[in-house]
C-alpha cells in the first residue's frame, strides 16, 4: 500500500480489497465523509456537463448551461405523469434529469464507501490505469469553507462553492436504495481542485480521500459487495437493476 498526503487530500494505492475494508473500518466513526466510485483513477471528478462543454471549448459558460436546462424544461413537459411533484427550484430540475440522461452540472454521491465501492467495479470495461477509484469528501468541512466563502464574496458573480443538496421528489427511487445525494461545483471546477485551492498546502486534516483499487480485484470485489446485498438489484428497484443484476450473475462465476 503506497500514502500520500497534501492540501488536505489523503490518497491511498491499495493492492487488496482487504485493505481498503480494513481503512474504512479505521474511520466508521467519521460520518461527514460522502463517497463516489469511479471506474478509471484517471478521470477526473467532474461532472458530465462540465466535461462535455470542456470538450468544445465552452468551459464555465453560465449563459449555455442556462439554456440547456431551459430546454430540459420544455422538453420534460408531459412525460413525468399526470400528477407530477411541484420541482422547487433549478437544482431540483437537474437532479431529475441526472438520472434520466441529462447532461448536468451535478456529481452524484453515496454515504456508503461500499455503494460507492460497487460503482467504481460494475463495469467490466479495464481501466487505462489498471485502476479504480473510490473518493471520499468531508461534507462538514466544504460547507464550513462554503459558509466563509460567501461571507466574504462582494463580487455579482456566483460564489464559488460547492452545494450540496439531497432531491425530495419522489421521482427518483433509485437515490433512495443508494444512500445517494447530489453536489454542484463552480462551473468549470473540478472536486479536486476545489479542495486544493481552498485548504491549502499546510491542511492537517483530510478533507477528501483518494483510494485506489486494482482493475484484477474487481471479481473479488463484487462478490463480497453482494454477500452485502449491495449489487444492481438493491441499488437500481426496476426492471433495469433486475436485468443487470442477472446479467452480472451470469458473467461472474459463484456470484
Amino acid at each position: 500500500m503506497k500514502k500520500k498526503f497534501d492540501f488536505g487530500v489523503q490518497s491511498y494505492e491499495f493492492d487488496k480489497w482487504s485493505e481498503f475494508i480494513d481503512k474504512i473500518n479505521s474511520i466508521l466513526d467519521y460520518r461527514q465523509y460522502i463517497w463516489r466510485g469511479q471506474g478509471d483513477s484517471s478521470w477526473i471528478i467532474e461532472s458530465t456537463l462540465d466535461r462535455s462543454l470542456r470538450l468544445k471549448g465552452k468551459i464555465g459558460d453560465i449563459k449555455l448551461i442556462d439554456a440547456h436546462l431551459k430546454r430540459f424544461k420544455y422538453a420534460a413537459r408531459g412525460r413525468r405523469g399526470s400528477n407530477p411533484p411541484g420541482l422547487e427550484n433549478d437544482n431540483d430540475w437537474w437532479a431529475l434529469g441526472q438520472h434520466n440522461g441529462l447532461l448536468t452540472p451535478l456529481l452524484d454521491w453515496t454515504k456508503s464507501p461500499f455503494v460507492s465501492a460497487f460503482f467504481a467495479f460494475a463495469s467490466s470495461e479495464k481501466s487505462s490505469t489498471n485502476r479504480r477509484l473510490i473518493t471520499g469528501i468531508s461534507r462538514g468541512s466544504i460547507e464550513s469553507k462554503s459558509k466563509e466563502i460567501i461571507k466574504a464574496h462582494t463580487s455579482s458573480s456566483p460564489p464559488s462553492i460547492i452545494d450540496f443538496f439531497e432531491p425530495l421528489s419522489d421521482e427518483n427511487a433509485r437515490l433512495v436504495n443508494q444512500g445517494g445525494l447530489f453536489t454542484r461545483s463552480p462551473a468549470g471546477m473540478d472536486i479536486e481542485s476545489w479542495v486544493r485551492n481552498n485548504f491549502g498546502k499546510d491542511e492537517k486534516k483530510v478533507k477528501m480521500y483518494k483510494m485506489l483499487l486494482p482493475d484484477d480485484e474487481r471479481e473479488m470485489i463484487l462478490k463480497s459487495l453482494n454477500r452485502m446485498n449491495i449489487n444492481y438489484s438493491s441499488l437500481f428497484p426496476d426492471l433495469f437493476g433486475a436485468s443487470k443484476f442477472v446479467n452480472m450473475d451470469m458473467e461472474i462465476t459463484n456470484y
